[in-house]
C-alpha cells in the first residue's frame, strides 16, 4: 500500500509566487533602511509601501485593469521601483521603455506592446509628442519630473501630485503567478527590437536565486543587509538585472541616481555609503577617469556584465577601490545566467577569475553543443532555467530558433574550465574564421587593452578573398598620439608565446576618439564593420 498524503485543510494557503510577497518579506522584517529617491525624497519602508499602494491605486483610477500594459519611461529614481511593484501587483504588466532607442523604435515598442498608460520623465515630453500619434492604444499620460515640469502638454496629471491626493491603497489579492509582469524589447543588430516578457514566478525565482547566489559570494563580492544600493544599469533594461527585487526583498538601504552623470554618481556613492552596484564595462570606465587618482575611502563592490570586463579596467577600478567582478546573462535569462567567483584560498585580487562569466547560479543547467546540437568542448551555450523568457511574442520563428532543442540558445562561444568557470570566447556572429582558424575577437581586444597606451579596444572581421576573413581592430588610444608599431609589436609577443596565432593579428589599427555604442552601452560591432569596410574599400 502506497503512502497516502494528507487533505489538505480547506483554509490551506497555497503560496503563490507573487512579486508583492517580496515587498511584504522586507515589511514583515521590518527593515529600518531608507530608500533615497532621485528628487530629494527619503522614506522608509512602509512609507515605500504606500507610495506603491497608493501608484497602483491612480492607475486603478485612470481606467487601468488585470492585463493592461504600462509603459515607464524614466531614469533609474525611486519612483521606477514604485511602478516594478504597483504595476505588477495589481495584475497589470509594467513595460520598461529604452529611452536610448531611436524614436521610431521607442514607438514601435510601445505600440507593440499595446500600452494603455504611460509614465514619463518630463525630459522626454518632447519625444513623446512627437510619437504619441502612431501609439494608437494609448489612452494616458502621467508626467513625471525631478523638479522640471513638462511644460504645456496636456497630460492626465502630475505623478507625485496625483499620489498625494490620494488616500486609497490599492487593494492588492492573489492570482496565477504564471500571469506576466512585465515586458521589454531586445535589441539586435538586425530588425525590429523584439518583444520579451516574464512572469510573476520566473521574477520570484529568479530574486531567489539571485539573492542566495550573492549570500553565498565571499565578502567582496557579497550582497549583505548592511549593504548600501544603488543601480548603475538603466532600469528599462533587463529589470535593471534583477537587482531592485533582491535589495528590496533584503529591505536594504537604496539609492537612485537619476541620469548617469559620472561626477555625481561618485558624490552621491560617497555621500550615502553605496557599497553595492552592478553596470557595464563602460560605467566602470566613467568612474574610475571620474575617480582619477582617488581611491575611495569605503570599498565599492560591483558587477559587471553586459560585455567582456577587461583586465586592465578591472584592475584600474580595484586600484580606486572600486571591486568589480563579471556576471553573464542576457536580455532573454532575466538575465542572469552566471557570477564570477572566488574559491576558498583564491587571490582576493584575482583578475584572471573575476574577469570571468562564472559559474551557473542556482537552477540554472548549462550545456556546451557544436553546430550539430552535440555536447562539446567549446561551442554556443545553451542553458535551461526557470526564469527563461518562453519567446519572442508572435515572432514564431524566432522563437523556434531561440528555443530549438528544448534549450536557449544564447548566441555566445564558449569554453568551461575544469573548475565549472564558463568563459565567453565570443558571440557566434563575432568569431572570426581566418585561413581555416577561428580567432576570438574578445581575445585580441583583451590583450590590446594590455598596453597602456590603448584605453579601448574592438576586433571585427572583414571578407577576404584569400583568407575568408581578416581581423580589423579599432582602439581609442590613452594618448593623442599612439605608436602603432609598438602596439603591433606589443601584440605580435603572444604570437611567439603561443597565446594566439599568426592568423590573429589585426590587419590594421584604426584609431577611434571613441568606440561606437549600442542603447544598454555594448560595443556597436555592427557599425565598426560598416566602417572597416568602407576603410578597406569594399
Amino acid at each position: 500500500m502506497g503512502y497516502r498524503f494528507a487533505t489538505p485543510a480547506p483554509e490551506a494557503y497555497a503560496y503563490p509566487l507573487l512579486i508583492r510577497h517580496l515587498l511584504q518579506s522586507a515589511l514583515d522584517v521590518r527593515s529600518p533602511c531608507e530608500i533615497v529617491g532621485t528628487d530629494g525624497r527619503r522614506h522608509d519602508y512602509p512609507e515605500f509601501a504606500r507610495r506603491v499602494g497608493r501608484l497602483a491605486a491612480v492607475l486603478a483610477d485612470h481606467g487601468i485593469g488585470p492585463g493592461d500594459v504600462v509603459a515607464v519611461m524614466d531614469w533609474d529614481s525611486h519612483r521606477y521601483l514604485e511602478a516594478y511593484f504597483a504595476v505588477p501587483m495589481m495584475g497589470a504588466v509594467l513595460q520598461t521603455v529604452n529611452v536610448r532607442l531611436s524614436p521610431d523604435q521607442i514607438a514601435y515598442t510601445i505600440a507593440d506592446s499595446g500600452a494603455r498608460l504611460l509614465l514619463f520623465h518630463a525630459d522626454f515630453a518632447t519625444l513623446v509628442g512627437t510619437i504619441e500619434g502612431q501609439l494608437p492604444a494609448l489612452t494616458c499620460r502621467i508626467a513625471m519630473h525631478d523638479g522640471s515640469p513638462v511644460g504645456d502638454m496636456a497630460v492626465a496629471g502630475d505623478y507625485e501630485t496625483l499620489l498625494a491626493a490620494g488616500s486609497d491603497l490599492f487593494p492588492f489579492v492573489d492570482f496565477d503567478e504564471h500571469a506576466l509582469a512585465t515586458t521589454f524589447h531586445t535589441t539586435g543588430t538586425t530588425g525590429l527590437p523584439k518583444a520579451v516578457a516574464f512572469s510573476h514566478r520566473q521574477i520570484v525565482l529568479h530574486t531567489l536565486a539571485g539573492l542566495a547566489t550573492m549570500a553565498g559570494q565571499p565578502d567582496h563580492q557579497a550582497l549583505r543587509r548592511d549593504d548600501v544600493y544603488m543601480p548603475l544599469t538603466p532600469m528599462f533594461h533587463v529589470h535593471a538585472w534583477g537587482l531592485p527585487y533582491v535589495a528590496t526583498l533584503l529591505g536594504l538601504k537604496q539609492v537612485y541616481p537619476g541620469r548617469y552623470l559620472a561626477d555625481r554618481i561618485v558624490a552621491l556613492g560617497e555621500n550615502e555609503g553605496v557599497t553595492f552596484s552592478h553596470g557595464v564595462p563602460t560605467i566602470v570606465q566613467m568612474l574610475v577617469e571620474a575617480l582619477g587618482e582617488r581611491t575611495l575611502e569605503r570599498p565599492w563592490k560591483m558587477v559587471v556584465g553586459g560585455s567582456a570586463l577587461p583586465g586592465s579596467l578591472c584592475d584600474a577600478a580595484r586600484e580606486r577601490g572600486i571591486m568589480v567582478f563579471a556576471g553573464y546573462g542576457m536580455s532573454e535569462t532575466a538575465p542572469v545566467v552566471s557570477i564570477a567567483r572566488n574559491d576558498p584560498g583564491d587571490s582576493l585580487d584575482s583578475t584572471e577569475h573575476c574577469c570571468l562569466a562564472g559559474r551557473p547560479i542556482p537552477l540554472v543547467q548549462v550545456r556546451v553543443v557544436d553546430e550539430r546540437g552535440a555536447d562539446a568542448m567549446e561551442g554556443e551555450l545553451t542553458v535551461r532555467a526557470p526564469w527563461l523568457t518562453m519567446g519572442y511574442g508572435d515572432d514564431r520563428h524566432a522563437s523556434d530558433a531561440l528555443w530549438r532543442g528544448g534549450w536557449l540558445h544564447t548566441q555566445d562561444v564558449v569554453q568551461v574550465t575544469p573548475r565549472g568557470d564558463i568563459v565567453v570566447r565570443d558571440r557566434l556572429k563575432d568569431v572570426i574564421k581566418s585561413g581555416g582558424e577561428w580567432i576570438s575577437s574578445i581575445q585580441i581586444e583583451e590583450l590590446l587593452m594590455r598596453h597602456p597606451q590603448v584605453a579601448a579596444a574592438a576586433v571585427v572581421g572583414v571578407p577576404d578573398d584569400r583568407w575568408g576573413e581578416r581581423p580589423i581592430a579599432f582602439i581609442v588610444p590613452v594618448a593623442e598620439a599612439p605608436d602603432l608599431p609598438t602596439i603591433l609589436v606589443h601584440l605580435s609577443q603572444f604570437v611567439r608565446q603561443g597565446v594566439i596565432s599568426r592568423y590573429a593579428l589585426p590587419d590594421r589599427l584604426i584609431v577611434l576618439d571613441a568606440l561606437p555604442r549600442t542603447s544598454v552601452g555594448k560595443i556597436d560591432k555592427k557599425a565598426l564593420r560598416i566602417g572597416a569596410l568602407s576603410v578597406a574599400g569594399g
